[in-house]
């Protein structure tokens, strides 16, 4: 399999969250937002500068930092 991370995802393109990488607070954090294993993700857009990026998930929109898409594993759906 090809895994990437969310970083990676084009505007507009969707995708599924394998696995998270990180530890503690900023795995918890990350897991709280919504992203955990097996959740689709689709991609709204990327801020002007790259960094944040807005995606869907469960049914909300959801700001993310590019260092913190950074440590979820996705595969494309």
């Amino acid at each position: 399999m090809d895994y990437k991370s969310l970083r990676e995802i084009p505007v507009g393109g969707t995708c599924v969250v394998v696995r998270l990488h990180g530890e503690g607070a900023i795995r918890r954090r990350i897991m709280d937002m919504g992203l955990t294993k097996g959740v689709s993700v689709y991609v709204r857009k990327v801020a002007p500068l790259g960094d944040p990026m807005e995606i869907n998930v469960r049914g909300y929109e959801l700001s993310i930092r590019k260092a913190d898409a950074e440590m979820v594993e996705v595969k494309e759906a």
